[in-house]
């Protein structure tokens, strides 16, 4: 799976050469903005129709790392709440299409005792906190004056810090894997995630959230490793962003899915290669994994 995906990043790369050597630029004319400046951490993002917002999330997540062999994690619940500043504007004089950013910073709790889940003997729980900056990307579907679908993809930086309780003072044959994990234990520690998920939003300033989150927190941070494997992840996006330009030209309304589908599916296989390296495809540490099914609600004012 990981080398289809590694073959897939070099076909992407292969055809937009293709498409700039042949494309004539005196003749082409588009209102799309799909580039860079969707991985920039920037809260004002040159728009004069920014409004204030505020999210309130909650979820459940699920804890993992490569290479443990005798432990397992409880299931923990998060809480989130992001600040920051959302813009919204029609595109290509389609009525009915918007696209949509959201700039923020967010705080994060999660833990073993936001959910009532019974824990068996060998398992670990945990309690992190976390905050970081991201940033939102959409294009959305605006059926009526009150009503709009919005497929997203988001990204995040953050740190988090960590804390385990060993339960049960587990057997002095798991003493590796404990090893492993208070590697991370009671300090912060840098990480990333993406997000893909639907906005359902209602009157222009209230949307109900809906999402899957893949983060990864590292043992430590390897700066220019770091770098590296992000710009790959950036390079390979704005590739599908090329991509996305000529279906929303071609075919306008399938573009808020075309967008949905290829965006997340980048994110989702980018951060399957980061499972057992955190900076793939250097030769980098597992990190902690964690998978976050998450819903919410989102007030613009």
């Amino acid at each position: 799976m990981k080398y289809l995906f590694v073959l897939f990043l070099s076909f992407l790369i292969i055809i937009n050469n293709n498409n700039l050597i042949a494309q004539d630029d005196s003749t082409k004319t588009t209102d799309w903005d799909f580039d860079f400046e969707d991985w920039e951490w920037d809260f004002d993002f040159n728009q004069s129709n920014k409004r204030p917002t505020i999210s309130l999330s909650y979820g459940i997540s699920n804890i993992s790392r490569d290479n443990l062999k005798l432990i397992d994690f409880d299931k923990i619940g998060l809480l989130e709440l992001k600040l920051g500043y959302q813009y919204s504007k029609k595109i290509n004089s389609k009525d009915y299409l918007s696209k949509y950013g959201y700039g923020f910073f967010y705080l994060k709790n999660e833990s073993s005792k936001h959910i009532n889940a019974e824990s068996e003997s060998y398992n670990v729980k945990s309690e992190m906190w976390s905050f970081g900056f991201g940033k939102l990307i959409g294009y959305g579907y605006d059926i009526c004056d009150v009503v709009s679908i919005i497929p997203y993809n988001s990204n995040t930086i953050n740190w988090t810090k960590v804390n385990f309780d060993f339960l049960n003072n587990l057997e002095s044959e798991n003493s590796k894997d404990v090893q492993t994990l208070k590697l991370y234990d009671d300090s912060f520690r840098f990480g990333s995630s993406g997000e893909g998920g639907i906005r359902i939003g209602l009157f222009n300033n209230l949307l109900f959230d809906f999402g899957y989150e893949r983060s990864i927190i590292f043992q430590r941070h390897l700066f220019w490793k770091w770098v590296g494997s992000s710009f790959i992840e950036m390079g390979a996006g704005s590739i599908l962003d090329k991509f996305i330009d000529e279906v929303f030209e071609s075919s306008a309304g399938a573009g808020p899915i075309v967008f949905f589908l290829l965006k997340n599916g980048l994110t989702y296989g980018i951060y399957e290669l980061r499972k057992e390296k955190m900076n793939w495809p250097f030769k980098t540490a597992s990190p902690l994994f964690l998978e976050q099914f998450k819903f919410g609600v989102t007030f613009v004012f």
